[in-house]
């Protein structure tokens, strides 16, 4: 490889792995590097990052990456960031990391959510802001710190996410991209910037000095300072784009352009999301909206923590399984004929916040093969109930596009398409985090004027799987019976509710 050669370095912080891509101008993927990342769990319903490891992960990333493929920092072009959305990363009023983040699946602030809804603060928020109200919201866990670590919430110096914070930590600067902080309950998708109006009904007006500037994903934000260089091996001065929300980075990998294609995200979060033109009101579910990367572009999407970080979790705990062998077990017995169900909230729900994960209907004649079967099935059926919603708002839909690790399951994905009745696309993009967050970079040095351009010459071939009629009807015999074991457990929460009260 000749030293000339340059690349575009994209980061994927996720919810398991930091990733650390690089890609030449035509968006061809030159090597991957990527290092496991620790969610802390200490009280039940936590879910946090250390802020400092996280930095030393990426940072140590980015420099093997370099080191193992023999290329200089000078060859670097430019850098995106890609990550998990929501969440709270903060620094103090000395720029220091100030605790642990709070990622996007912790449930602490429940009863706070609760308390507002019985209040109608969702309905005030939503016109202004098109979020529902969530446990992981930015502004959820802002007003749990207000209440109950006060001291804490004194000494915030700058709210951000997660790739707001690993940028800080390349650049140096402080600010808050876009297409992720437009879903934070703290902006106005109307005027496109942060409302007053918002924290003070949330109660949270205390922190409105500590917002840092909003940019956009492809704008130069910063550059590479010497302290990053020095332990990464980017050479200082590179510039450093806004980067993007996962959510819109697997959009923009998936090729969404128009309101035909769904697509769906499958990872800790069960998202399925599409590409609009303008903000609808009055519309039957209220749909979460957010800034995408064109102007007057929005992604509207449905999304629950309810997908395949459920069956991560299942084969830990078993610990001699491969990911290979789940599937030849889960082929090898006949399609929606077992009576064992999964229900896949280990880490949240899209049926209700009481709602939490648990196999029914299992007999002593059921093996472990029963069990991965249900675990495949219910985390399938957790998608529809966001993809139903979105075919409603979406009308003209016939193909949905998958990316996430079960896109990599011939099984899963024709199970996908066998319970939805749709022609299953699969872009073959390994990293979409990186390659979205190098496009983006692509784009922001000037290699291409904007990001319709990029996806219309960085195209990518596409595996398509068809649904077979006669598993479908057997599949929505099946997943009924899903829907009535839903609403029979939300009566018993019902139930349980009153009892205690």
């Amino acid at each position: 490889m000749s030293e000339k050669e340059t690349f575009w370095l994209g980061i994927d912080c996720g919810g398991t792995y930091l990733k650390a891509g690089l890609y030449n101008s035509q968006g061809k993927e030159h090597c991957i590097e990527r290092q496991a990342l620790h969610t802390l769990s200490p009280l039940p319903g936590y879910a946090e990052r250390d802020m400092t490891q996280l930095w030393d992960v990426c940072a140590s990333t980015i420099a093997r990456l370099l080191q193992r493929n023999h290329i200089q920092g000078s060859q670097i072009n430019g850098v995106g960031i890609s990550a998990q959305g929501k969440g709270l990363f903060l620094l103090d009023k000395q720029d220091k990391p100030l605790g642990h983040a709070i990622l996007s699946s912790d449930r602490r602030a429940m009863a706070i959510v609760q308390r507002w809804q019985q209040d109608g603060i969702p309905e005030k928020l939503y016109p202004l802001t098109r979020q529902t109200l969530w446990t992981g919201h930015p502004a959820s866990l802002l007003r749990w710190l207000k209440e109950n670590a006060p001291e804490r919430y004194a000494q915030i110096g700058c709210v951000m996410m997660g790739h707001d914070y690993l940028r800080w930590c390349l650049t140096g600067v402080k600010s808050c991209e876009e297409s992720n902080i437009s879903e934070s309950n703290l902006y106005n998708m109307n005027d496109g910037d942060y409302d007053p109006q918002l924290t003070h009904w949330l109660g949270i007006s205390d922190i409105d000095a500590a917002l840092p500037p909003i940019v956009g994903s492809a704008e130069i934000c910063g550059e590479i300072t010497p302290q990053a260089a020095a332990i990464t091996g980017l050479a200082a001065g590179t510039p450093v784009v806004g980067g993007l929300f996962d959510v819109v980075s697997t959009a923009l990998c998936a090729g969404l352009k128009d309101e035909r294609t769904l697509n769906a995200v499958m990872g800790t979060w069960a998202v399925t999301s599409g590409i609009t033109h303008g903000l609808k009101s009055h519309e039957k579910h209220p749909y979460v909206y957010g800034r995408y990367v064109q102007h007057n572009e929005f992604i509207v999407h449905e999304a629950s923590p309810t997908s395949s970080g459920n069956l991560e979790w299942l084969t830990t705990q078993w610990g001699d399984i491969s990911f290979d062998e789940i599937n030849q077990v889960v082929a090898s017995l006949p399609k929606a004929s077992s009576s064992v169900f999964f229900l896949p909230f280990l880490y949240g729900s899209n049926a209700g916040m009481e709602m939490t994960s648990g196999f029914y209907g299992m007999q002593a004649l059921h093996t472990r093969a029963h069990l991965l079967q249900a675990v495949y099935e219910g985390v399938v059926f957790c998608h529809m109930t966001h993809l139903n919603r979105m075919r409603e708002r979406f009308t003209d839909v016939h193909t949905l596009r998958v990316t996430g690790g079960p896109a990599h399951s011939e099984v899963w994905m024709q199970m996908l398409a066998d319970v939805s009745g749709l022609t299953v696309e699969l872009p073959q993009v390994e990293e979409t985090g990186c390659f979205g967050a190098a496009l983006a970079a692509l784009v922001g040095t000037g290699i291409y004027p904007d990001f319709h351009t990029a996806q219309r010459t960085l195209t990518h071939d596409i595996r398509v799987i068809t649904p077979d009629p006669q598993a479908h009807a057997a599949y929505q015999r099946k997943y009924r019976g899903y829907q009535l074991l839903i609403e029979s457990l939300q009566g018993f929460h019902s139930r349980i509710k009153e009892y205690s009260a």
